[in-house]
């Protein structure tokens, strides 16, 4: 055997397979639940705060079934890279305060796209020419939309809306 650990982690996955048949063995019902609602709950978040700074074209997709890289998207549009920059620093600042830890965030020294990579959830803030360039949404079509927004704010955007 030899002694790189990704060759270790491959061999000891490999036995475990041939003593189980193959098998992986399944989640457990509770946790997995738990963890798809908290995922769920931090994308949902994510959005909201994106909204109370003034995002466009908010998006929460739901990857789940969809796509084994995560759970949820997020896409946002900023106004500018400063206005991209507060957003995502309060989307990491009310994810630690609620005990969720982003793996990454890049994108912020350029601010044309800043990605938030939760592992479950995964944030994306583009400015307007990046968010048409890459088309997530198109990309991802097959992903149910998830709905985020309050009733009542839900419910006040499209009174404006409609006002003269």
């Amino acid at each position: 055997m030899s002694r790189h650990p990704v060759n270790r982690v491959q061999t000891m996955t490999a036995r475990k397979g041939a003593l189980t048949g193959g098998a992986k063995r399944a989640p457990r019902p509770r946790r997995a639940a738990a963890a798809a609602r908290r995922s769920r709950e931090l994308a949902i978040a994510a959005a909201r705060i994106a909204d109370q700074n003034n995002c466009e074209e908010i998006v929460v997709l739901d990857l789940r079934g969809v796509s084994p890289v995560c759970d949820y998207f997020v896409i946002a549009t900023g106004t500018s890279d400063r206005q991209m920059r507060a957003v995502a620093d309060h989307i990491v600042e009310a994810a630690r305060e609620a005990g969720d830890r982003p793996l990454g965030v890049s994108g912020l020294t350029e601010g044309t796209w800043i990605v938030i990579d939760f592992v479950d959830t995964v944030v994306h803030i583009f400015d307007p020419q990046h968010r048409r360039f890459y088309d997530l949404e198109m990309l991802w079509g097959d992903a149910p939309r998830v709905r985020w927004k309050r009733p009542a704010r839900a419910a006040k955007k499209a009174g404006e809306a409609q006002a003269p």
